[in-house]
């Protein structure tokens, strides 16, 4: 018999800046995105806010972190922190 791979779905990753770390293991990420608008072909910057799980509650405000997709893990949490690219300037 052949032994069959199953690939693991690739998992979607976002860059982005940390807006908020006030609620426990839970972090705000507003990734921005720029992009040339269709009609007007004018590149413009569009903002959205994902929330992302912070097991260890280590990222603080103002930092630039990667975050990955996930299974959801409350009502608006489907992202995960995987690291830290750059802390803030305090």
């Amino acid at each position: 018999m052949e032994k069959v791979e199953v690939k693991k779905p690739v998992r979607k990753e976002r860059t982005g800046k940390v807006v908020s770390d006030k609620m426990n293991k839970t972090i705000v990420v507003e990734v921005a995105r720029r992009h040339a608008h269709p009609r007007f072909r004018k590149v413009v910057t569009t903002k959205k806010k994902f929330y992302a799980h912070d097991e260890k509650q280590e990222a603080k405000i103002g930092d630039t972190v990667c975050i990955e997709e996930t299974r959801p893990l409350s009502k608006t949490k489907r992202w995960n922190l995987v690291k830290i690219i750059r802390h803030a300037n305090v």
